[in-house]
């Protein structure tokens, strides 16, 4: 059982990392590569565009922090709460469980990157359909989400199946 723990802590902690690597590699790109501040809108499909849009709060823009202060108190809570999750990580024995708590912390400190370099967080994938409208998002925030749904997932089903077993 040892060997599978170490193989699950292991496919966290790769998660983590690239996401990460992907998260802050496509913001490089789209800010200073592509520069879509200038370009911005780009339509990829009739219901995906590239737009620039800060966040100053956490997801959906809730909690929005003009300060100073209130930046680095986000800051810190998604420093805190990657460290939190990567002790949690370390103690894993499920993949599922592992993958999904990579996604997390990968997402919390690429936007945390975000919020020390820029004083907000990017984001640039605008969702929507027809007058329909989702917020706009990054990879980090699409791994968290991923993220989530999958400790949902290990926590209502694979718990579930690993109870009967």
């Amino acid at each position: 059982m040892r060997r599978r723990s170490s193989s699950a802590v292991r496919i966290g902690f790769i998660a983590a990392l690239l996401t990460l690597l992907a998260d802050q590699a496509s913001k490089l790109f789209l800010l200073f590569g592509y520069d879509l501040p200038v370009r911005q809108p780009v339509a990829l499909t009739s219901f995906i565009d590239l737009t620039v849009e800060w966040n100053r709060g956490v997801s959906y823009g809730m909690f929005q922090q003009e300060s100073d202060l209130g930046r680095w108190i986000l800051i810190s809570i998604s420093i805190v709460t990657a460290i939190a999750l990567s002790i949690w990580l370390s103690r894993v024995k499920t993949r599922v469980l592992a993958l999904s708590l990579g996604l997390i912390i990968g997402g919390a400190i690429g936007n945390a990157i975000d919020r020390i370099a820029y004083g907000a967080v990017f984001d640039f994938v605008y969702f929507h359909i027809g007058t329909v409208s989702w917020y706009v998002f990054n990879i980090a925030d699409a791994a968290i989400v991923l993220g989530v749904v999958g400790l949902l997932y290990d926590s209502f089903v694979l718990d579930r199946k690993r109870a009967k077993a």
